[in-house]
């Protein structure tokens, strides 16, 4: 473990941004924020019990529903990003979770993004809901960042 690494937040992704990836004035262009987090999503779901092997086993899916991102400083080529992800609540058929991305040198965050993603039987096409096996596993990951205690009603 790094020392920007937190135990209650587990790495989910790591990686370096690529000239290619930069816009045209320099700085990592939002599709590629969105894809590093997607990675660390499957990562995250993995970690859940929500593995490839159950998905393809159960004809089960993942499909996001909400998407809110901060973008809090640019990123550019060169710079070497970590995924830290996190369980803030898990319902019969809904996931949320957050996903914070860190400069691995510096440690500053440089943005976050919180996601909602229901559980599919991809045959009826609809929500269904989580094994209750995967739901209790998962309670014990559930956490709220520092700077969302006492935040919600």
């Amino acid at each position: 473990m790094t020392a920007h690494e937190s135990p209650e937040a587990p790495v989910t992704y790591r990686g370096a941004v690529y000239p290619w990836q930069c816009d045209h004035i320099g700085h990592m262009n939002v599709m590629w924020y969105v894809g590093k987090f997607d990675e660390g999503t499957w990562h995250f779901f993995t970690g859940l019990g929500l593995t490839p092997s159950y998905l393809r086993n159960e004809n089960r899916g993942m499909a996001a529903v909400q998407q809110n991102t901060t973008y809090l400083r640019e990123l550019q080529a060169g710079d070497v990003v970590v995924v830290r992800s996190r369980l803030l609540e898990m319902r019969e058929k809904v996931i949320r979770f957050l996903h914070e991305m860190t400069d691995d040198e510096t440690g500053e965050v440089v943005a976050r993004t919180e996601l909602t993603a229901v559980h599919l039987d991809r045959d009826a096409r609809r929500a269904c809901a989580f094994p209750e096996a995967i739901r209790a596993g998962a309670q014990e990951h559930v956490s709220v960042p520092a700077d969302e205690v006492g935040a919600r009603p």
